[in-house]
């Protein structure tokens, strides 16, 4: 069964690891496909019953909706979500964490920041309370890319404007406005930026001054904010932004790399463009990677919490405390009323791109995504955005969205995100870099000029689960010491700022 991947002795359904034709008989099994199955789809192992669970990973990822003989493609047409029973196991197989001495913890060159935060980046961001100050802060930036004054600050990363859709037509509390307003004040406060100017247009519902008073957040050198209606309109508002970041960039290019503890870093976790065997190649080495940070005194943030559903036990059963366990289970309560209230299913099937990819359930999908958690302890559960002083693996809530996801991880502190994909996928993260990671060769070999590392070598028999993981947390450290991602060489990152928007817009 050398084509056959088995993940689990419980399994009753194995990967193809290439496309194979009906009729092919297996080595060294008698059993022959009744199908032509695509590369990375499931077969049956043995005869499954209508109603009987399939497992893959050892776990449930759905049900057979029709009898499945040995041999047979398993997918969407007879594969289907179902009510699994699930061993919650409270803080079961939470472990005491074996840290790295002191003495021999990993180190890179950061940026210290005056609040005893540390960045991996050297930005100016302007930051748009509102829609309607788009145009504004895209100005600013914009001079600064192409004017070329920003060779006069070699320790300047760049200005970049981080402008989105919303900020008003929304109510003036509630989660929607908490949840906005939490990632400002990330965004304000991130140690990758040097300093940061906030622009609004005067009227909007996320009025800059409340934002200023609730956040706690005062002017100075590196920091300032005005309006559009203030100013007196578009031009001079313009003009006032660059004659501020002109005055700023002297400042923010002191600042010099400087050899700090790994302890300093905090990562965010996302995939992306998942296939079969992103559960079995990046994820679980990405995991293994944030397990040795965590053992250097990092933090890492495990997130999309749609792409954790079906698999939630595996994390209670690693909770450091049953308060975090009950925490995570009223996240998903949460979401399984956020989507009914808006005519969805939480247990939605994975996109287009995933089922292509193998992937049939969104529990098979969570199963693989949540190996990014590695196997340290869940220490703590953090709504989106907000502000992570835990040491460790945390949680924070999330949309399973890509852009969304990874903007509330950087509000809540991430300096670098790490990003898996089976199937490729196109993102940056200003003002954090991002590093890519691909689940097999071939589209590694397809997308070089955007993925990182081949997590793929793994299946192929290049090199072990763990040594992978161990490249990646190494790439990290380069990473935030200041070696450009194959993300930040594109450009990316300008655009994929996307708060979260929870509620109507009137």
């Amino acid at each position: 069964m050398s084509n056959i991947l088995r993940l689990h002795e419980l399994d009753n359904v194995g990967i193809c690891k290439v496309a194979l034709p009906a009729g092919t008989q297996l080595i060294t099994s008698e059993l022959r496909l009744l199908n032509d199955i695509p590369a990375l789809h499931k077969v049956a192992l043995r005869d499954i019953n209508e109603g009987e669970a399939i497992l893959k990973y050892g776990q449930t990822m759905g049900f057979a909706n029709q009898f499945i003989p040995a041999g047979a493609h398993v997918h969407v047409h007879n594969c289907v979500m179902g009510d699994a029973d699930k061993d919650y196991g409270f803080c079961s197989k939470s472990t005491a964490t074996e840290f790295v001495p002191a003495g021999e913890r990993a180190t890179f060159r950061g940026y210290k920041r005056v609040n005893g935060k540390v960045g991996t980046r050297n930005y100016i961001g302007i930051l748009t309370t509102v829609n309607c100050s788009a145009t504004v802060a895209r100005a600013v930036a914009q001079h600064f890319t192409f004017s070329g004054e920003l060779k006069n600050y070699p320790n300047v990363d760049g200005v970049v404007a981080l402008t989105h859709e919303t900020g008003c037509g929304m109510r003036s509390d509630g989660e929607g406005y908490e949840t906005l307003r939490r990632t400002f004040d990330g965004y304000a406060r991130h140690p990758n930026f040097g300093g940061v100017m906030m622009v609004g247009l005067g009227c909007e519902t996320m009025q800059v001054s409340r934002v200023l008073q609730e956040s706690g957040l005062a002017g100075s050198e590196t920091f300032c904010s005005y309006t559009i209606q203030d100013e007196g309109g578009t031009r001079v508002s313009v003009e006032k932004g660059i004659e501020t970041l002109r005055k700023m960039l002297p400042l923010v290019n002191k600042f010099e790399r400087e050899t700090v503890p790994a302890s300093e870093l905090m990562i965010g976790l996302q995939c992306g463009g998942s296939d079969a065997l992103s559960g079995v190649t990046a994820n679980p080495a990405l995991g293994i990677a944030g397990d040795i940070l965590i053992r250097h005194g990092g933090t890492v943030i495990l997130s999309e919490t749609p792409e954790i559903y079906g698999a939630e036990h595996l994390l209670t059963q690693r909770a450091s405390n049953p308060e975090v366990a009950e925490q995570l289970l009223a996240r998903i309560k949460w979401w399984e009323e956020y989507t009914a209230r808006n005519d969805f299913e939480l247990n939605n099937n994975p996109s287009p791109g995933n089922k292509a990819g193998g992937l049939t359930t969104i529990m098979e999908k969570s199963l693989g995504a949540q190996a990014k958690s590695g196997s340290t302890n869940l220490n703590g559960v953090y709504l989106y955005a907000e502000h992570i002083a835990q040491k460790g693996l945390v949680f924070m809530d999330s949309p399973g969205y890509d852009p969304v996801s990874a903007t509330g991880q950087v509000a809540s502190g991430a300096q670098i995100i790490c990003f898996t994909t089976g199937r490729g996928s196109a993102f940056g993260c200003k003002p954090a870099p991002c590093i890519k990671l691909s689940s097999n060769t071939p589209l590694y070999e397809r997308m070089k000029e955007d993925i990182d590392i081949n997590c793929g070598g793994v299946l192929d028999g290049e090199i072990s689960l763990y040594e992978c993981g161990e490249k990646i947390f190494q790439e990290i450290l380069k990473i935030a010491s200041g070696e450009e991602t194959k993300s930040e060489a594109l450009g990316y990152g300008d655009n994929e700022f996307t708060p979260w928007k929870i509620g109507a817009t009137v």
